[in-house]
């Protein structure tokens, strides 16, 4: 996630400031905040969904907020970096994977429009999610960091000593020091984006290639460049000799990090059906969706049955593909039993996953299928990304679920 650098008029955000206005598209959870109000204390967070420690940061948040709940503090979270085709989308993501959290007691926000962003992480060099934000009684900010730092913090601002103290003053300059030049690499990230979207918005793919080496050269590391890179070469100009090493590169470290965006992106590379995979060499192709499936089914993270239904959907695309219908149609089926389970946190996910799932479903099986009173027929000509020779390229196992 990117962001740009506040201008030459707009202020820096940091402790002392006053707090800019809140203005969240939609409340997903609890009731709308307009405003915050004098005389109350409120921790504002910014997590998301692709964000490793944000759910731990979002467990802590339950905690401080039964703990000081009745010293007049309120949690409020807000999700601003959701990255997803439409709004609808993002909030689907969003509340599947709020569902997981047992005793959610504080609002949740959405905001797709950047409003959140150039109001409170530009101006305050905030780079990274999760960030915290400690709006005092004066409804000035007493505290900008990462969440994990306000268990110790938070006593002091309520007793009123933090703001004057020596260690707060440190504190703040150290973290400004840190965080700006992080900053300034990140506008300039921000410009290289630009420059991707400007020529994909008019199919200059090869601009947009140029832009995305431009970006994997200034910060190797960075998700979004890595990906647009290895999609522009694959998906947009068909370049298998330069693409394919530069996939298989990038699955090997989506592997190895075990980082879960980055293997859901590596995934979408290969089995996404809104692309055409006539050029892709069927057994490459199949032989990393089968490395990656693997993996992805093998984690430690599949005992909880949130996770186990997020991979199993995700999964079974490949075994549809490589010509496994029945392990493809074994997975679906598993996932929709895994939905009806004891755990209540399992309706918000429901919610969000069950006509996907189900349309899936009915896809591969081709024909009807019904869920209580809701039934859905095949939807016809969708590609699959599947090809004539597929179970012969690649016959896929047909094990049984652990």
């Amino acid at each position: 996630m990117s962001h740009k650098l506040p201008s030459t008029s707009a202020p820096v955000l940091q402790m002392d400031s006053l707090a800019p206005e809140l203005k969240v598209r939609d409340w997903v959870r609890g009731e709308p905040l307009a405003s915050f109000q004098q005389g109350e204390l409120y921790i504002l967070e910014f997590c998301g969904t692709c964000c490793d420690s944000c759910e731990g940061a979002m467990l802590n948040l339950i905690e401080l907020q039964e703990t000081y709940k009745d010293s007049g503090v309120e949690v409020v979270a807000v999700a601003a970096h959701e990255n997803a085709a439409s709004a609808g989308e993002a909030q689907a993501h969003l509340d599947a994977w709020l569902a997981q959290f047992k005793k959610l007691n504080f609002r949740v926000g959405l905001d797709d429009t950047g409003t959140m962003d150039t109001f409170w992480m530009q101006p305050s060099f905030s780079i990274e999610i999760p960030q915290a934000f400690v709006i005092d009684r004066d409804s000035r900010i007493a505290f900008i960091g990462h969440p994990g730092k306000l268990p110790e913090v938070l006593p002091k601002i309520l007793d009123g000593t933090w703001r004057t103290s020596a260690q707060a003053q440190a504190a703040e300059r150290e973290r400004i020091a840190e965080d700006e030049p992080k900053a300034r690499n990140e506008a300039l990230k921000t410009q290289i984006k630009g420059k991707i979207a400007a020529a994909e918005e008019i199919e200059d793919w090869k601009t947009a290639l140029a832009a995305s080496e431009e970006g994997v050269a200034l910060d190797p590391d960075d998700l979004s460049f890595r990906y647009a890179h290895v999609h522009l070469l694959l998906h947009r100009l068909h370049d298998m000799q330069a693409g394919l090493p530069a996939l298989r590169q990038f699955i090997r470290d989506a592997i190895n990090t075990n980082y879960e965006c980055m293997l859901q992106l590596a995934f979408g590379l290969l089995f996404d059906p809104a692309y055409d995979y006539s050029k892709f060499p069927s057994v490459e192709r199949f032989a990393m969706g089968k490395e990656l499936s693997e993996h992805i089914l093998a984690q430690s993270r599949l005992n909880d049955d949130y996770d186990k239904v997020c991979s199993y959907e995700m999964v079974a695309a490949y075994y549809h593909a490589s010509g496994n219908k029945d392990r493809a149609i074994e997975l679906l089926e598993v996932a929709l039993k895994l939905l009806d389970g004891p755990d209540p946190d399992m309706d918000g996910l429901k919610e969000g996953f069950l006509p996907h799932l189900l349309q899936t479903l009915a896809n591969y099986e081709g024909e009807e299928v019904c869920y209580g009173d809701v039934c859905v027929v095949p939807q016809t000509n969708i590609p699959n990304g599947a090809t004539p020779n597929a179970e012969q390229e690649n016959p896929a196992e047909r094990g049984a679920l652990e």
